[in-house]
């Protein structure tokens, strides 16, 4: 299917499944509604640097880190939902939020991040769905599984994306999220436009991390900052890779829009790790990806009134996603 097919096809088959007025409500866009989405996930965050700084010892570290990794996804999904500008009313809030509050602290822009993201939703399942290399390559086999946890865990993979990130942001790489490093082309455009750009990528992030460490700092506990960064090397790339193996991993259909993009219930330790700000409603967004994502949860219900789940995906826990990813034994008789 095309990627004209591709809008078309969801275009149809919302109106098919919603009034126009549940359209409209479905779109309805709160303020309130989206500063609470930013503020629950820093809550979160300084709960986990709470929790260390007042009970230090390995336990709490390891919970914080867990934390942490969870809520980076978070700002990850504040960046998304921002850059579909449908977390606020206001195009200006929404990139200026979506920087300081959730691309920044994990060295991203939602600037940069929009356009190669809107690429995905015109080609989602498609030979040129720029995604595609995070959610192909499954099911795998029990022991390749644990070689990927293994990496996420203790720091290959985050060292290998985080560097991929910095030198994305100073311009020597291209702009991609799938893991494939392609030099960026700066032919006849000088030196001194390379350091420009590469300034204005990093300075937001670098602003926004100083920040953070600033005020644990001031607390009396900048050792906290480490946190941050450890999860960032380890316990996010987990979250990461679970939440892409349930979006677009192990369906029916590639190419078939109503079968590529898949639902997953999460209860409230899989809404820490993996499902922040309702993207397990993953079938909802593309179907209709202007939607807030506060409203997924309700457009959700209606959806599986109405019968769409009887042909789309749907997951109902994400320790059902890691069963799929991993390819079952074969019994013998």
């Amino acid at each position: 299917m095309a990627a004209d097919n591709h809008l078309k096809w969801y275009t149809k088959t919302l109106r098919h499944y919603l009034s126009n007025e549940e359209i409209e409500q479905v779109m309805r866009k709160s303020n309130w509604r989206g500063a609470w989405e930013i503020a629950h996930t820093w809550l979160w965050i300084t709960v986990a640097f709470a929790i260390v700084g007042l009970w230090p010892n390995p336990l709490t570290i390891i919970v914080s880190l867990f934390i942490l990794g969870g809520k980076q996804l978070a700002c990850a999904i504040i960046l998304h939902d921002c850059a579909h500008e449908s977390l606020f009313t206001s195009r200006t809030a929404n990139r200026i939020v979506g920087n300081w509050f959730g691309a920044y602290p994990i060295f991203h822009n939602v600037n940069r991040y929009r356009p190669y993201h809107m690429q995905h939703h015109m080609h989602t399942g498609l030979e040129n769905d720029p995604d595609a290399p995070l959610t192909t390559g499954y099911p795998t086999s029990r022991i390749s599984m644990f070689r990927k946890f293994m990496r996420d865990f203790f720091g290959p993979t985050g060292l290998k994306s985080n560097a991929a990130v910095i030198l994305m942001q100073l311009g020597v790489l291209k702009y991609t999220l799938n893991g494939k490093a392609e030099k960026e082309n700066w032919e006849g455009k000088g030196i001194s436009n390379k350091l420009k750009a590469a300034a204005g990528n990093v300075a937001g992030p670098i602003a926004a991390n100083l920040i953070m460490f600033g005020i644990l700092w001031a607390i009396g506990q900048p050792w906290l900052y480490l946190l941050w960064i450890g999860a960032m090397l380890t316990t996010n790339n987990f979250s990461l890779r679970v939440r892409s193996m349930a979006e677009h991993s192990m369906v029916e259909d590639r190419s078939n829009p109503h079968k590529n993009t898949r639902t997953t219930y999460a209860n409230f330790f899989e809404r820490i790790l993996f499902a922040p700000h309702h993207v397990n409603y993953h079938a909802e967004h593309h179907l209709c990806m202007g939607a807030p994502s506060y409203n997924l949860p309700a457009m959700h219900k209606l959806l599986l009134q109405r019968g769409y789940f009887t042909e789309g995906a749907l997951a109902f826990n994400y320790i059902d996603i890691v069963k799929l990813a991993i390819v079952q034994p074969q019994e013998t008789h």
